[in-house]
């Protein structure tokens, strides 16, 4: 039988034999003012406007009671608070970072079973005891002040760190002498900031800092002298949409100046520090691709897709950065280079092969030096080291083994774990499946599938599909305690790798953005459509979850096949791309990868999908859960509160509309590790509710 034929009868037999829904209770009031406005010849008409000021009491009031219904319906879900105990179990271990060493100093960042925020340590030599450096939990009573490190000096005696209040991207830099365990004088107040460097003698260093209106400016700040009295060193003259950041090398002589338009182009330019009164030197402007550039002593290299779409690496020389000068030093192939790094004179080369992870070793000459042993089907993050030393530390995980941070010798070759976080679970039970199903024109798209060895696929198992397809990001394997109790729960657990990502290069990204974002949404609607035909579950049994570009992938999902899925995940979301371009902290570089509605031919795309616009009245709706909070300074929340006003004005059936809204969270997190499993429960309560599941006992295999 033909795969869609099989789909679209399993559809029928599933929508068929639905039991009817329990009728959710009415929801609260809210009016519409129905905001009409014309853009390209269009009217279009906002039912919800009112909703988009945060400050108003008529908004808070919605705020209040949004929260008062969805609670009132899932905190009395009998299985609740198995969920906690479970969720609790696999999170409350201790988590270390992969650590950073600067002059014999390693720091980490670490969370104790007991604490509720990560805290900074130092220790001295690799198997000095730990210390703390900052602890946040006396920062703020209901412990929703965060730190973290931002850059350390290179001889380790000082570090610059961030506070970050609630989970809003702005932050205060804080500068700290690490002998003393104090903070030195030199604090740079609450704002936007994008990245810091030290400088090579540690007596300043360089910072990104963004006004939302302006865009990003490079910034050096010298220890010691008034913050108003800091130096504009770059990015006069680009604009919101620009990301603009500074990196001083390794041996303190060059400056990096990177400039993004958004996540499909990159300018490079370096300065020799060593001479005060040296230019400022273009090494690449104008191509259309992607420039990430790192010095090896004094030589720069250069990662590229450039005439290669999955990616290369090319040395410049800064006195002859014109192309026809470049050397080809780590050629392309078919596995996308997702980064690299030079460390113990060599340069280690991160590839995805089919999504998942190798790490290769090369001289500057371009000779192979081999490849990392990896333990399996996952992934890699956090390589560290630095290029006159041979060790180096990096981190492994996959959907069913926990996150593992090795120590390797170069120079030896030889690998031991250094951390291996303690959760209790049993990885060896599950085993983790790659499908390759087709999209909609055909495209071939690969998705990981997890669950319990020996599962039978008789069609009825709960099942959650999960993607992102924007931005370059790729869905990597990984270890997550939500995942993990799925699994246990004998559900099974999916990521579509769809477009949009850098999965498979540049030409992967680029096939998922602006007026190609459709087939973002295809791809992932066909992987629903794979996990039916084969038997895994039906749309009765089936859930989707995505937060951030992810939570629009939902979103538009949902609006375009509501009769596939039966409830909703949907975190921090982009909803409104309408009116995206005209809100408040609404991320502005992120334009040049949705498209701005304010240019008539960007908005007939976005039109057509945007899923807030999308929404009709009488339509039979899965259950959706919105999460989001005031302090999202990223995805405006508004679009959250808009969306959820208007589908519980319009959908039908009774499956439930609902909104967990926080007052002090937003995309940067701002949750202790307490409220966090407890808004996570809620959240998979929600799931467990609307999909059936039994957690009152292990699910049999």
């Amino acid at each position: 039988m033909p795969r869609r034929l099989a789909v679209v009868l399993a559809l029928a037999t599933a929508c068929a034999g639905r039991a009817a829904a329990p009728a959710s209770p009415p929801y609260p009031p809210a009016r519409q003012d129905n905001v009409v406005e014309t853009l390209h010849g269009v009217t279009i008409v906002d039912p919800y406007r009112w909703l988009e000021d945060q400050r108003s009491p008529e908004t808070r009031a919605f705020i209040d009671a949004q929260n008062a219904y969805a609670h009132a319906l899932l905190d009395p879900f009998s299985g609740r608070s198995r969920i906690l105990a479970r969720l609790t179990a696999l999170s409350r271990v201790d988590t270390m970072s992969g650590p950073f060493e600067r002059g014999g100093r390693y720091f980490t960042a670490r969370r104790r079973t007991n604490d509720e925020l990560t805290i900074l340590y130092v220790r001295d030599g690799l198997r000095g005891e730990d210390r703390v450096l900052v602890d946040p939990h006396p920062l703020s009573p209901d412990r929703t002040t965060s730190v973290g490190f931002e850059d350390f000096s290179r001889d380790g005696r000082r570090i610059v760190y961030f506070v970050r209040r609630g989970g809003e991207d702005e932050s205060e830099l804080r500068v700290r002498d690490v002998d003393a365990g104090r903070d030195l004088p030199d604090v740079l107040t609450r704002d936007l900031y994008r990245g810091v460097s030290w400088d090579g003698d540690g007596a300043g260093f360089y910072y990104a800092r963004q006004d939302r209106k302006s865009g990003i400016r490079i910034r050096h700040h010298a220890l010691g002298t008034p913050v108003d009295a800091d130096v504009e060193t770059f990015g006069a003259g680009f604009g919101r949409e620009q990301w603009v950041s500074a990196d001083v090398s390794e041996n303190g002589r060059w400056l990096v100046f990177s400039v993004a338009h958004g996540w499909a182009k990159d300018e490079i330019y370096v300065k020799d520090l060593r001479r005060t009164d040296g230019p400022i030197i273009t090494i690449v402007k104008g191509p259309e691709a992607h420039f990430n550039a790192a010095f090896a002593g004094d030589r720069l290299l250069v990662l590229t897709d450039w005439n290669a779409p999955t990616g290369r690496i090319v040395e410049i020389d800064p006195a002859h950065p014109e192309p026809a000068a470049w050397r080809e030093v780590v050629p392309a192939r078919r596995e996308a280079i997702e980064r690299f790094a030079a460390i113990g004179g060599r340069l280690v080369v991160q590839r995805l092969r089919d999504v998942t992870a190798r790490v290769e070793l090369y001289a500057l000459d371009g000779r192979p030096l081999g490849e990392l042993a990896l333990p399996g089907l996952g992934a890699v993050a956090a390589i560290r080291g630095r290029w006159d030393a041979t060790e180096m530390f990096y981190e492994y995980a996959s959907y069913t083994q926990p996150p593992t941070t090795f120590r390797a010798d170069l120079a030896t070759g030889a690998s031991e774990v250094w951390w291996r976080a303690p959760v209790p679970f049993a990885g060896d039970d599950y085993e983790t499946r790659q499908a390759f199903y087709t999209s909609r024109d055909g495209t071939r798209v690969p998705m990981f599938i997890v669950h319990r060895k020996g599962l039978a696929r008789d069609g009825k198992r709960p099942t959650l599909l999960h993607g992102y397809g924007g931005f370059a990001v790729s869905q990597t394997p990984r270890f997550g305690a939500f995942s993990a109790w799925w699994v246990e729960q004998g559900g099974v657990y999916a990521v579509a790798n769809i477009r949009g990502g850098s999965e498979y290069g540049e030409e992967w990204h680029r096939a998922g953005m602006l007026a190609d974002k459709q087939n973002v949404f295809d791809d992932f609607i066909a992987a629903a459509e794979f996990l039916v035909a084969e038997r895994y579950t039906n749309p009765d049994r089936l859930a989707i979850r995505g937060g951030s570009n992810g939570g629009l992938l939902v979103a538009a999902a949902f609006t375009q096949r509501p009769d596939l899925f039966r409830a909703v995940l949907c975190e921090f979301p982009d909803l409104d791309m309408i009116g995206y371009h005209r809100f408040e902290n609404n991320n502005p570089p992120a334009l040049l990868e949705y498209g701005d509605a304010s240019k008539r031919e960007e908005f007939e795309f976005l039109y057509k999908y945007s899923p807030y616009q999308r929404v009709r009245a009488g339509v039979r709706y899965p259950a959706v859960l919105f999460v989001t909070g005031d302090a999202d300074t990223r995805v405006p929340p508004l679009q959250a509160r808009k969306m959820t006003a208007r589908m519980q004005a319009a959908t039908a059936g009774g499956r439930p509309i609902l909104l967990l809204y926080d007052t002090k969270a937003g995309h940067s997190g701002g949750r202790p590790i307490g409220k966090l499993l407890a808004d996570l429960t809620l959240e998979t309560a929600f799931l467990a509710r609307e999909l059936g599941m039994d957690v009152s006992a292990p699910a049999a295999p």
